[in-house]
């Protein structure tokens, strides 16, 4: 073992966690102004935009690039099974108080499990090719646009808040922006929305860039102390390129915006189980090229399970609690996936 490798990879990673703080402080609070700004609601700007993982799709390309089904699938699927488990249970266990997930939410979740559903058969009957494949990445283009346009209906027609507790949402979500007005200008002036837009922008490339960063040097080291490539990509990758979802979720659910907590998780699984696994099929990787003894019907199952109860806790809303299973499972599945 090369030791001065390894505590340059170990510099690096610490490097990238500092850069990923910066990334999601920006992504956070910009998200939240805008959506005040433009009167709609912040969950469709983070669907549309925390979705886009694209280190996990440099990852995956790299790994596809090198012949390395393995890496590319195990990463993209213990990637689905680290946004829920470990990320979306954080939210909830970091959460003041009970988590109210909106109508938007409870649709995307539904979503989710649909598309995680599809996805899963595919691989389970080795069903991934070009055409399966290019139908996932078409799904994903459909599912950009249709966010996009809702986020266009709600700049042009708002929507009206009657009930109370979006009231509550509301009023907490202004309270958040007049807050961040008033550490931006003494005198209150809000800044252009430009200036907002700029630095939502800027936070997603810290996320990218940190999630980039966080792979890499994970992988190195993984490989320095001689991980096999598909418990590389189930558990040392996967939770390394799913520190930004971690963190934001802590973040979000610190200050109160659980639909950003269910946008995050649902914008990146969505993300990850149709252009991933579309670019991975279509590249002609399959679960029989990774390997059966590998990728078995526990990963595939594990994601699945993930995502009822991913949908289960934003319909039936049991916040902490819900949050503690799930983290406890998270830890148990990768102490079982280590010792496969």
């Amino acid at each position: 073992m090369n030791w001065d490798i390894l505590c340059f990879n170990s510099t690096t990673f610490i490097t990238g966690v500092f850069v990923l703080d910066y990334g999601a402080d920006k992504f956070l609070d910009h998200t939240v102004i805008i959506g005040q700004r433009l009167g709609i609601s912040p969950t469709l700007i983070a669907l549309l935009t925390a979705g886009a993982e694209y280190e996990e799709l440099a990852v995956v390309i790299s790994a596809i690039l090198q012949h390395r089904s393995p890496l590319a699938l195990g990463n993209v699927l213990g990637a689905t099974i680290s946004n829920i488990l470990g990320a979306f249970s954080l939210g909830l266990l970091f959460h003041p108080s009970g988590v109210y997930f909106d109508r938007s939410a409870k649709i995307y979740s539904a979503l989710l499990l649909s598309i995680t559903t599809l996805s899963v058969a595919l691989a389970f009957f080795n069903l991934l090719n070009r055409v399966t494949g290019g139908i996932l990445i078409a799904i994903f283009a459909i599912y950009t646009i249709s966010t996009g346009y809702a986020i266009y209906k709600g700049v042009t027609d708002p929507p009206q808040i009657s009930d109370s507790d979006n009231d509550t949402d509301s009023d907490t979500d202004d309270h958040i922006s007049t807050t961040r007005v008033s550490e931006e200008s003494p005198l209150l002036i809000p800044r252009a929305l430009t200036h907002h837009i700029f630095h939502l922008l800027v936070g997603l490339l810290a996320l990218s860039l940190s999630g980039y960063i966080l792979a890499h040097s994970a992988g190195l080291i993984a490989d320095s102390l001689q991980v096999s490539g598909t418990v590389l990509g189930l558990t040392v990758i996967a939770f390394a390129t799913t520190l930004p979802e971690k963190l934001i979720s802590v973040m979000s659910g610190l200050r109160g915006q659980g639909g950003i907590i269910v946008a995050t998780t649902a914008g990146s699984n969505i993300f990850l189980l149709t252009l991933c696994v579309g670019v991975v099929a279509v590249a002609g990787g399959s679960v029989d090229q990774a390997g059966r003894d590998s990728l078995v019907l526990f990963d595939l199952v594990m994601v699945w399970i993930s995502a009822v109860g991913f949908t289960a806790v934003v319909f039936l809303e049991p916040s902490r609690v819900a949050g503690v299973v799930l983290f406890a499972v998270y830890i148990v599945f990768l102490v079982l996936e280590d010792k496969r």
